[in-house]
């Protein structure tokens, strides 16, 4: 609602004399909290009903999670403009410890995502790691209750419902790379309706477009969902991109990782070049391996 609300109020601003209303609607995915992302069917679970509104007349437009969109949208639709990305990090939320590495033993660590389990794992074993699924204020209750010794979330998240009072740290990329799309959003269209992408130009941020174009790419060579373990991180600068992704086993045995540097118009082609360099390290190997199927 947040976003959607940003978005109104953007669109506003630029075209004062129109009439902008929200349809608030509650999701299959925020509905179904006792299971993991990852056993529900993923990311299509926070869109399909917002394009079957669009589909059916009851809405022109609709304003997502950019990491929440499926790699390939269905026929008849198309992303109109991604916004200027917010903080693209992981953040530590704890109200006993200040970071991982001070967790004891044993401690439960609380996440909703496949990357944060295999990044975690694989950086501290000794920790137990539990699913956390819910919005960000019962994640909140749940910590509070004792649940859990600390929980990761999106920092962008915890800054556009304001309360970064919470963060006790940010997770370096270097040590929790970021899922692909992640801290921005994007505006889903009819894919007929020229008009819509015309009005919606103005939000388009070119570098934000730019660098999630790249993770999408590499995210889309291996079928990227909830379901597998997989981030991929761009960063552009005076033109320039870096490119950054990994797979690996939900439990952080194996891991395959690379890197990639070009011109920041090359997107795609530098999200294919890094897809290919996952796959000589066996990256669909290790997915393979991790692959959950989803529950009815």
């Amino acid at each position: 609602m947040w976003q959607a609300e940003h978005v109104r109020d953007r669109l506003s601003a630029l075209y004062p004399l129109c009439d902008i209303s929200i349809l608030g609607m509650t999701t299959r995915g925020d509905q179904i909290l006792d299971r993991a992302l990852s056993q529900v069917g993923g990311k299509g679970l926070f869109v399909k009903e917002l394009e079957v509104a669009m589909a059916n007349g009851l809405a022109d437009l609709a304003v997502h999670s950019l990491k929440d969109v499926p790699m390939d949208l269905p026929d008849g639709f198309a992303l109109a403009a991604v916004l200027e990305r917010e903080d693209p990090r992981d953040a530590f939320v704890s109200n006993r410890y200040a970071g991982l590495a001070e967790l004891p033993d044993g401690a439960v660590v609380g996440t909703s995502s496949l990357r944060r389990q295999a990044l975690i794992a694989a950086r501290f074993p000794r920790l137990i790691i539990r699913p956390l699924r819910g919005n960000l204020d019962t994640r909140l209750r749940k910590l509070d209750e004792g649940e859990y010794d600390a929980i990761i979330l999106a920092a962008a998240g915890l800054k556009r419902l304001a309360v970064p009072e919470r963060i006790r740290a940010f997770l370096a990329p270097e040590q929790s790379l970021p899922a692909a799309g992640q801290g921005a959003m994007a505006i889903e269209i009819p894919a007929q309706r020229a008009d819509l992408a015309a009005w919606l130009a103005p939000l388009n941020h070119l570098a934000t477009a730019q660098a999630v174009t790249a993770e999408r790419t590499v995210s889309k060579a291996f079928g990227g969902s909830c379901q597998i373990p997989l981030a991929a991180y761009a960063t552009v600068v005076d033109g320039s991109m870096h490119v950054r992704a990994m797979v690996a086993m939900p439990d952080g045995s194996r891991i395959a990782a690379a890197e990639v540097r070009g011109a920041a118009l090359e997107a795609p082609a530098l999200g294919a070049q890094l897809a290919q360099a996952l796959a000589a390290q066996d990256a669909a190997g290790i997915l393979a391996a991790c692959r959950v199927e989803p529950l009815a």
